[in-house]
C-alpha cells in the first residue's frame, strides 16, 4: 500500500513540473505578439503607432484568433508627434520578425495611395508639409497597421 502511494505521489509531482513546465513556455509564446514597430530617420528612431490587429495560433484541434478595431491612421495621426523629415529623404521601416510590409498615404478622406517599398524604406515626398503614413504588415499568422507622421520642411 505504502508503493502505491509513493508511485502516486510521484505521478502528481511529475505532472504538476510538467504543468509549470507549460506555463512557463505559453509565457514566452506571448499571444497575442506585441510586434515593435519603429522609422528610422539619420541615424534616428522614432516609434510608429500600432493601430488594428489580427492574429491567429492553433491550438490542438482550435484556432485562438484575437482581432482589435482601432482608429484609422488618420485619426491617430491626431494626437501623433511628427517626425522632422527633409524632401525626399529615405525612411528607414523597422518591424520586429520581418514581415511583408505595404505602406499607404492618408488623409481626411482615408487611404489615397499605396506608396512604394523596396528594402524596407520609402523615400520622403519632396514638397513640404505633413503626411500621414500607415504601415501595414503581414505574418504567416497575423497582420498589424502601424501609423507615422512625416513633416516635410
Amino acid at each position: 500500500m505504502k508503493r502505491v502511494l509513493a508511485i502516486l505521489l510521484g505521478l502528481s509531482l511529475l505532472l504538476t513540473a510538467c504543468s509549470s513546465e507549460s506555463s512557463k513556455k505559453e509565457s514566452e509564446n506571448e499571444f497575442p505578439p506585441t510586434m515593435a514597430g519603429t522609422i528610422e530617420v539619420n541615424g534616428q528612431q522614432y516609434d510608429m503607432a500600432k493601430g488594428n490587429y489580427k492574429w491567429e495560433r492553433k491550438q490542438g484541434m482550435e484556432t485562438q484568433v484575437i482581432q482589435t478595431d482601432a482608429a484609422s491612421p488618420y485619426q491617430i495621426a491626431e494626437n501623433f508627434d511628427a517626425t522632422p523629415v527633409g524632401p525626399s529623404e529615405t525612411i528607414h521601416i523597422n518591424i520586429e520578425d520581418e514581415p511583408t510590409i505595404t505602406t499607404y498615404l492618408w488623409d481626411e478622406n482615408g487611404r489615397q495611395k499605396e506608396i512604394s517599398v523596396k528594402n524596407n524604406q520609402i523615400e520622403a515626398p519632396e514638397s513640404a508639409g505633413k503626411y500621414i503614413y500607415e504601415v501595414f504588415a503581414e505574418w504567416t499568422n497575423g497582420e498589424v497597421s502601424y501609423t507615422f507622421v512625416a513633416e516635410i520642411k
